[in-house]
């Protein structure tokens, strides 16, 4: 990697890994999830995560590279974390705040990785991608308002269970 231009198309594929790898992983989360508000955050968010892959697809155009994944070890991780929290023995409102914490870490990374990614861009004048990755950014900040929000009653039942 010699260049910023190096960086961003990593950095591009890793982020195209980490989306395509949330669209398997927020069904699960939002089957398993009781608060209906929450499994119907959890249902927008994907379908914004689907429309979040084409963004990504269509970033690399400026760039002049193929649109090539590279698995992101990061939220290989955070999915995994969350797959073992959804095996857990735990009272619904319990499991639905630790739905919500998973899925605030997985929202988190993603906001740094589109922070990286549009200081990246403007700096290379990389104008569409630019474009493309706030929108990407700007959804990723509502939905983890959206989580905080829920978290607000969610965290309460889950305070009085047991």
């Amino acid at each position: 990697m010699k260049t910023l231009a190096d960086a961003f198309y990593d950095e591009l594929r890793d982020v195209l890994s980490a989306e395509k790898q949330l669209v398997k992983a927020l069904p699960k989360m939002a089957k398993k999830a009781s608060c209906e508000k929450l499994t119907a955050a959890l249902e927008s968010h994907l379908s914004e995560t689907e429309k979040q892959v084409q963004r990504v697809e269509k970033a690399f155009e400026d760039t002049g590279k193929t649109a090539r994944a590279k698995t992101c070890e990061a939220m290989k991780g955070l999915i995994a974390e969350a797959e073992d929290m959804l095996k857990e023995d735990a009272e619904p409102a319990v499991r639905d705040a630790l739905i919500i914490a998973c899925s605030q870490k997985v929202e988190h990374y993603e906001i740094a990785t589109y922070g990286t990614l549009c200081t990246w861009a403007e700096t290379l004048s990389y104008d569409g991608a630019l474009k493309l990755l706030k929108q990407n950014i700007d959804e990723e900040e509502s939905a983890d308002k959206k989580l905080s929000e829920l978290a607000k009653a969610i965290n309460k039942d889950a305070l009085t269970v047991g």
